[in-house]
This record gives C-alpha cells, structure tokens and sequence, in this order.
C-alpha cells in the first residue's frame, strides 16, 4: 500500500502539471503520515540530502554556463566550428554538434546548451534550405549531450546518490558524449539526404579560420580548464566549478568585455532561480528515497527486478526501459534519487560498475529530454525556432533511433565507457 501511495500520488501530481519538486514533497509526505513516522525526521533528512560537498558543484556550474553565456562564448564557438567545417556537404549539422559539445563541457545542461546555440544556428540552417523543424531536431537533440559531456550536473547528483567519483563519471563520460554526439550528426546526415535546397556554404580563407580560432580561443580554453584540472589532481570538480566562474568573470569583464556590472545582477538572479529548483527537487527527493529505504520498499523493488530473470543482459535491458520511459517525465536529479535505491541493489547483484551504470543512466536521460510529448529540450528547441512542438515530432525520431542504439553500445559495452578510467586509475 505504502508503494501505491508513494508512486500512485507521485505519477497523478506529474500528470495534472504539479511542479516536480512539490510533487515529490507532497507523496513523501502522505508516505510519512501513512506509515506513521514522525514529522520531525523531515528537516535532518532535507538537510543530510542537500549537505554534500559534491553538489556544491551544481550552483556553480550553473553560474558558469550563465556566464558564460553573457559573454558572448557560444557565438564565437560558432563562428570557430563554421569557419572549420561550415563549407563541407552537411557543414552546418556539423557545425551545432561540435558546438554543443564544447558548450556541454562549459554549462552541464541540457536546456542551457539548446537555448545557448539554437538562436544562432536555427536561423543559420533555415536560411541554408534546410527548413526549420529538422534544425530544431538536431539542436534540440544535440543540446542533450549537455548532461553526457562532463562537467555534468546529473553527474554530481549520481555521484551524491552512489558515492562513486564525480571525476571517475566526469572521466568516463568523454568518450559515450563523444559517441552521441556522431550518432546525432548521422542521423541528420541520414534525414537531409537528397535535399537539393541546402545551399553550400562558401569555403573561408585561411586567415579568416585564424581570426575566428583567435576569437574562441578563451572560450575553448575553458574546458581544458575545468577538466583538465580535474583529471591532472589540481582541483576536485566542486571547485573546478568554482575555478570556471572566475575564469568566466574575467573572460567575459576583461577579454570580450561582454559583460557590464548591470549585467551581474541579472545572471546571479538567473543563477541562482536554477539553482534553487535544483536544490529543492534534491531535498523532495531525499525525502522520498528515505522512504523507499527505510520502509524496505527499495529492497522489495530490487528483488522483483532481479526476479525478472537469471540473465544479466535482460535485467539491464529492463534497467534501460525503465529509465527511458521515467526520462521522458522526470528530469535526471529526480529520476536518480527516486530509482537509485532500488537499483543500485541491483546493478551490484548482476556485478556492474556503478561508474559504468552512470554513463548509461545519464544517456537514458538525455534521450528523454527529447522524447515526446514531454521532452524539456524540444520545448526549448520549438520555442527558440518559434515553431510548435507537433512539428518536429517526426523529425525527432530518427535522432531517438540513434540516441537508442548509442546506449545499446555504451549499456553492453563496457569498456566504452571505462576506458580512459581505468587508463589514469580512476578506477
């Protein structure tokens, strides 16, 4: 009864359009009146689910990507990538997922990176003949690489949920982000065929590829900042997070002079409106897996999965199902804390990383940001193309189709994910 209650008024809140966060908070609460625990226990589990030094990292990466946003980065990472590979059949397809790569490693989110580059690059591509809804498409589904390149916010609440390294994730999800992100370009490469309206973009002289590298450069400085501080011991992710807020203040007030003293006002106010939504669906869920653990619910759950079937592939293509089909109403930080009891037990019994299971349960994530009807991403995308949703619906599904047979890769091969871990000894 008690899991009927939890996820039966949980599901019915989502669906009326409640807030995830007072969604969470409310089931929660009808679990503690229910099951008769003290009121009293929900402040020290609001604090010990929110006091942890690794999601620290959260509110400062936002700050970054905000940052980094005023001062001008996105568009001159564009022009960089457009001058680099704009001229090649398909240039501009290249040109956004190069794009949000880079921006992935600098903002850690899905719908900051699609709102970043899609005013820029939407227009670009409808004016080269390629309509507006599969460019929507593609940025919509590249902005997802947003949480698979490090640094990644669902990899710091992972890691909050597991007690796995952030940098072992922040390491592992290089490659798997990688691998996305040429699937995403496949895939339009694949839909555009035979499209006799894309106009060939004009080859730029070598100067002018000089000009617009010399242009990035700060701002392709900046995950070799962030990352490579990380990798090479200097700093820990959260204070790599800190690191890029500085580095970005100074880029922006003192090289691009982009950003005015007004300005700061505005992005701390932005920043820290991000931050708090995160925060609070953290502490709701905190509450909400307590539940699930010290009810025995978790236990129970894991033990009917593992009941599923003797075969450990089958039980990870279930794990698979039921995160994509949760990605497709729940942001990564709630699905995380609402599944992980439960499925920690179970990726332990059938002996797989949990470093390994945080790439594949991001990727599983970041397809449900653009998985129909409820997909953040294509909202962001569709707004920003100034087109409704219903119109790029059947242009999204070729990048699903990719999406799903990149996480068929990284899910049972290992070693994808693992290898530059291992490599360095992170694991």
């Amino acid at each position: 009864m008690m899991t009927l209650i939890l996820f039966g008024l949980f599901f019915v809140l989502v669906f009326l359009n409640v807030p995830i966060a007072i969604s969470l908070g409310l089931a929660a609460t009808a679990g503690l009146l229910y099951g008769q625990f003290p009121l009293s226990v929900i402040p020290s589990i609001l604090y010990s689910g929110t006091a942890k030094f690794a999601l620290l990292a959260i509110p400062f990466f936002i700050l970054a990507g905000s940052i980094m946003e005023y001062a001008g980065i996105s568009r001159r990472l564009i022009n960089f990538a457009n001058a680099c590979v704009g001229h090649r059949k398909g240039g501009l397809m290249a040109v956004v997922v190069l794009v949000a790569c880079f921006f992935a490693a600098i903002s850690g989110s899905g719908p900051a990176t699609v709102a970043a580059i899609g005013p820029i690059l939407i227009p670009a591509m409808a004016k080269a003949g390629y309509g507006k809804d599969m460019p929507a498409a593609l940025v919509s589904a590249s902005g997802a690489i947003g949480i698979i390149i490090p640094p990644s916010i669902a990899y710091v609440v992972y890691a909050s949920c597991t007690d796995v390294s952030v940098g072992a994730l922040f390491t592992a999800g290089i490659i798997p982000g990688i691998l996305v992100g040429v699937a995403y370009y496949a895939a339009a490469a694949w839909d555009s065929r035979g499209n006799k309206e894309i106009i060939p973009q004009p080859k730029m002289p070598m100067k002018d590829r000089l000009l617009a590298f010399k242009d990035a450069f700060w701002g392709l400085l900046t995950p070799v900042i962030i990352l490579g501080g990380i990798y090479a011991g200097i700093f820990t992710p959260t204070e790599a997070a800190g690191i890029a807020v500085i580095y970005g203040l100074v880029v922006g007030i003192f090289i691009y002079r982009e950003i005015k003293l007004k300005d700061l006002y505005h992005i701390f106010i932005e920043s820290a409106v991000s931050s708090a939504t995160v925060m609070f669906i953290i502490a709701a869920a905190a509450v909400f897996a307590w539940i699930l653990t010290t009810s025995q619910i978790a236990s129970q759950l894991s033990q009917m999965v593992l009941a599923v079937s003797d075969n450990k592939y089958i039980i990870l293509l279930l794990i698979n199902i039921i995160f994509l089909i949760a990605g497709c109403f729940l942001d990564a930080n709630s699905a995380f804390y609402i599944l992980l009891p439960i499925m920690v037990p179970v990726l332990n019994a059938i002996d797989v990383s949990l470093v390994h299971a945080g790439i594949f349960l991001t990727v599983n994530m970041a397809i449900g940001q653009i998985t129909p009807p409820v997909g953040i991403n294509l909202y962001v995308g569709c707004n920003v193309a100034e087109i409704p949703v219903a119109n790029i619906c059947k242009k999204i599904v070729p990048f699903l189709i990719a999406g799903i047979v990149a996480l068929l890769l990284l899910t049972f091969i290992p070693q994808i994910s693992m290898f530059l871990p291992e490599l360095i000894g992170q694991v």
